[in-house]
């Protein structure tokens, strides 16, 4: 997580959930942290850079499984 976001806002990163399926680690991460919001997003698709303290993004690749730490940013 960034230094910008709040410390107290919950479970920050999810390095645990690299290499399951992308809809479980999903489900996971919003039953840790309802503060978040939670979005899959397909290897090499364009998002945006802005920081959002309340986003979570769960990078999948073609098979829908976990490739980067999903963390607050």
């Amino acid at each position: 997580m960034t230094d910008v976001c709040p410390a107290d806002n919950g479970k920050s990163s999810w390095p645990e959930l690299v290499g399951i399926n992308g809809e479980v680690a999903a489900k996971i991460i919003a039953s840790e942290n309802p503060k978040v919001r939670v979005s899959i997003v397909e290897e090499g698709m364009l998002v945006s850079m802005e920081i959002s303290c309340d986003r979570v993004r769960v990078w999948v690749d073609k098979n829908g499984i976990v490739k980067d730490i999903p963390e607050i940013r």
